[in-house]
C-alpha cells in the first residue's frame, strides 16, 4: 500500500491519525510516518486496513460475488484453494494461498497486485 492510497484509505474510514492508531494497534507516529512515505506499511496493517474498508462498503446490496464465481475457477481448483474452503470468497483478499490465476501467490505484493485489479476489492478504495 502506498502513501497516497492509506491517507485515502483513513479519509474514507473519516478517522483521525490517532484513532487510526488505536484500530489498527500502532503509534501514531508509525501512522504519520506511513503518511509521509518515511515507513512502507506493513502487510498486516494493509490487511487489517482493507478489512476495515470492507465492512464500510456504501452498498451493502451489491456485494461482489465469491471469488471463485468471479474467477470461473473450476471444481477442482476450488478444493484446493483456502479462500473456498474457509466460505471467504468475499474476502479472499485477506487469505493466504489463494489460487488466483491459476497459481498461489508467492508473497503478498504479488497476491494484492491481482487482488487490486479483481471485482472483490473493486471499491474498497
Amino acid at each position: 500500500m502506498e502513501k497516497e492510497e492509506f491517507v485515502k484509505a483513513r479519509t474514507k474510514l473519516n478517522k483521525t491519525q490517532k484513532e487510526m492508531s488505536q484500530l489498527l494497534g500502532v503509534s501514531v507516529k508509525a501512522i504519520y510516518s506511513y503518511e509521509q512515505g518515511w515507513r512502507s506499511v506493513p502487510t498486516h496493517v494493509e490487511r487489517q486496513m482493507f478489512f476495515l474498508l470492507s465492512r464500510k462498503r456504501r452498498d451493502r446490496k451489491t456485494l461482489p460475488k465469491q471469488c471463485w464465481t468471479i474467477k470461473k475457477c473450476p471444481p477442482k481448483r476450488r478444493k484446493q484453494c483456502p479462500a473456498y474452503e474457509y466460505k471467504a470468497g468475499r474476502f479472499c483478499w485477506l487469505v493466504n494461498g489463494t489460487i488466483c490465476e491459476c497459481k498461489a501467490q508467492k508473497t503478498w505484493k504479488e497476491k494484492m497486485k491481482i487482488c487490486r485489479a479483481c471485482e472483490v476489492m473493486a471499491d474498497l478504495l
